[in-house]
């Protein structure tokens, strides 16, 4: 059959148009398999979106049931309940920190309530005189060599501090401030660890891929920083066998630094880190040393197996545009920290949010948090949100349980923000 120029024209256009379409569907093909591939990649997890954790709830089926009695389970809520806890292993018997893990990581699977496990060395170490006496021969771990495992008050050893003091609500006494570059220090710390981040890793490892959120995270550090959350006064060694009522009451002047308004401690870190031996204390040495010391404790997370997504840091922070917010930040986790006079709306403390600026983590936290004072439901409904809301945010810690269960507004306000299911 001979075809005239117009079938001719017809079949053109005809195969024209198929060769359109064939490119137009190759081209949405690769589209596809690249945003598929991508999705592998980026997979977002299940489980909630965030998290309103509250500190301190104890060990018990009586208290998890409470809690989830209150605010309900976690699965298929947009932001759901958890429980933070810490472990203090140089202050808690070694057999008993185990067991007290292992009590809320089962208790968290049988509830179905996420948990943050902070994992403390600096805070509290009573059952490590081995590596904080150095002054009393008639008392357990006396060795002399201990000089070098806490602060100092000035470059050389004799200088060492046999005492402290913390303001937690009031003002106690406490054992002297570890020195935090100490080798045998951080040793002991990866041995302790050691101990307990596999327990954590096997339970994570061993849940159902649709239950990996209940690992919110694992913490370190706790408002990490020197001579704040265990600060010492001029000659406070000479406090050590005096009653207690006759000790210094001025406290901190946060603003003030390095000293903060009481006695320079960060000499034995400084100089074991090689920041200086001599001269005037600078802020930005001691910001460096507890940089240093939360990026290798994160690193050793880390090094088990355990993902950035799911380590956090708490780094301290007082002085607006102090560098020590970004020590928080490294590569191996996630930067936390404290919000009280923020609480109402962590946007606004400006230093924490350029210090996040400076973080490429997946996610962050406000790590420890409490509205302070008396608030309405709406209230606190207004700064739960403002804090959730913010950027990469991705669990919010409520101090303590204790308030909390007695704070009838509160209670209403977290089980109103958790009550939403994930879309």
């Amino acid at each position: 059959m001979i075809l005239g120029s117009t079938s001719v024209d017809v079949i053109e256009k005809e195969n024209d148009n198929h060769m359109k379409r064939r490119i137009l569907l190759s081209v949405l093909f690769c589209f596809l398999m690249q945003a598929c591939f991508a999705g592998g990649k980026n997979k977002i997890e299940n489980g909630p979106a965030n998290y309103i954790v509250i500190n301190g709830v104890e060990a018990t089926s009586e208290a998890f049931q409470q809690m989830a009695g209150l605010f309900g389970k976690a699965e298929g809520k947009r932001t759901a309940i958890g429980v933070g806890f810490i472990i203090s292993y140089f202050q808690e018997d070694p057999v008993e920190a185990v067991r007290e893990l292992k009590a809320y990581l089962t208790l968290s699977e049988l509830f179905d309530i996420p948990v943050v496990v902070q994992i403390d060395g600096e805070s509290w170490w009573k059952n490590r005189p081995d590596l904080w006496n150095w002054w009393d021969k008639n008392k357990p771990g006396y060795h002399p060599e201990n000089k070098n495992n806490v602060e100092w008050s000035s470059w050389t050893p004799d200088s060492a501090v046999q005492i402290g003091w913390r303001n937690w609500g009031r003002q106690m006494r406490v054992l002297p401030m570890p020195n935090l570059m100490s080798k045998t220090y951080r040793q002991a710390c990866y041995t302790e660890m050691g101990k307990l981040i596999p327990i954590i890793k096997d339970w994570w490892n061993g849940l159902p891929e649709k239950k990996k959120y209940l690992l919110i995270g694992i913490k370190v550090g706790w408002e990490s920083s020197i001579g704040v959350n265990n600060y010492y006064y001029p000659n406070g060694n000479v406090q050590l066998n005096q009653p207690e009522l006759s000790d210094p009451a001025y406290g901190l002047k946060t603003d003030l630094l390095p000293g903060r308004g009481v006695q320079t401690i960060g000499y034995a870190s400084v100089r074991t880190l090689g920041l200086a031996s001599s001269g005037e204390m600078k802020a930005s040495y001691l910001a460096e040393v507890i940089r240093t010391h939360l990026e290798d404790l994160s690193k050793h997370v880390s090094d088990y197996g355990i993902p950035r997504n799911r380590i956090f840091t708490h780094c301290g922070g007082w002085s607006k545009g102090e560098t020590l917010y970004t020590a928080a930040v490294n590569q191996y986790s996630c930067p936390g920290w404290s919000f009280y006079g923020y609480a109402e709306n962590p946007r606004k403390d400006s230093t924490a949010m350029e210090a996040l600026a400076k973080s490429d983590a997946p996610c962050w936290g406000a790590v420890e948090w409490l509205y302070m004072g008396d608030h309405t439901t709406d209230e606190w409904i207004r700064a739960l949100n403002n804090t959730l809301t913010t950027s990469r945010l991705k669990y919010v810690c409520v101090y303590n349980w204790s308030d909390v269960i007695h704070n009838p507004q509160c209670v209403a306000a977290i089980r109103y923000v958790t009550k939403g299911k994930r879309k």
